[in-house]
């Protein structure tokens, strides 16, 4: 598996930034090649994205969140991945969000993609879009404040 680890500083209380992150159904929004996300229940979600110019499709259950600090998930079927995103208050107004991401390429692109970087310059531009979409609007589109 491949590992990434980046983060950012956004402009929103710690709570603002992770109530959003919580709505999974708004990440085609902010997030390159991601299509549609479902949430079937408090812990799976459903996935359809286009990587490496191929549609792919997984189940994904979140095994652990704490609100305002930390959601993790794992694949249970199709592409294989998992992750943490840590939130880290920087002040009244001001996060930190810290995302690491594994992943298995697929394919001989997914692969010769992973070498050259294109996953990771993709989870730097979601992160960045995410920023954006979030300082912009300045207060959440929804929360789910549940503890997994």
């Amino acid at each position: 598996m491949s590992l990434i680890s980046r983060s950012i500083e956004v402009e929103v209380p710690v709570s603002t930034a992770y109530n959003q992150w919580t709505q999974f159904e708004q990440f085609p929004q902010f997030m390159e090649g991601v299509e549609r996300v479902e949430q079937l229940d408090d812990k799976r979600l459903y996935w359809r994205a286009e990587l490496s110019g191929a549609r792919r499709e997984w189940h994904a259950e979140i095994v652990e969140q704490v609100p305002d600090q930390r959601i993790a998930w794992r694949s249970t079927s199709g592409a294989k991945n998992a992750g943490t995103v840590l939130f880290k208050p920087l002040g009244p107004r001001r996060c930190r969000i810290e995302l690491q991401l594994e992943y298995e390429p697929e394919s001989a692109a997914e692969t010769i993609g992973d070498w050259l970087g294109v996953v990771s310059s993709r989870v730097d531009g979601d992160l960045q879009r995410f920023r954006d979409f979030i300082e912009h609007r300045g207060r959440e589109t929804g929360a789910w404040r549940g503890v997994v």
